[in-house]
């Protein structure tokens, strides 16, 4: 039988300072990796959190600016209570919207355009 692993979203960032500030100082990822061909080469950055783990490129090609990734967790609330007391000046998180799906959402851009919705699952089996 095949079977499929995880996937990892590569998002193009254009600012390596923006891009540390929103997604480590702001959502709280940890960076697991940061790969440079050479000096003055762009980044290639791996970052995760609690299971989740996205790649952020700066190299052309790699992805195109405004992406959107959905990202599943099991505590929604949690969540936008921790994002909205970092006070982040670039991001103000409201309150989770609820979808005629079943899921409530917390959507965020970052810094390039790239949109991430977190969907809590928790009403899914």
């Amino acid at each position: 039988m095949l079977e499929f692993e995880h996937v990892t979203p590569v998002l193009r960032i254009f600012d390596v300072t923006k891009a540390r500030e929103f997604y480590v100082g702001f959502l709280g990822f940890e960076i697991d990796f940061e790969h440079r061909y050479g000096e003055g080469f762009p980044l290639y950055m791996g970052i995760s959190r609690s299971g989740c783990q996205l790649h952020l490129s700066e190299h052309h090609g790699d992805a195109c600016p405004g992406a959107l990734v959905r990202i599943a967790t099991r505590d929604i609330d949690r969540l936008q209570a921790e994002l909205s007391g970092k006070n982040y000046t670039y991001a103000k998180p409201g309150r989770p919207e609820a979808t005629p799906w079943g899921t409530r959402e917390l959507g965020l851009t970052d810094p390039f355009g790239n949109r991430l919705i977190f969907a809590d699952m928790s009403s899914w089996t």
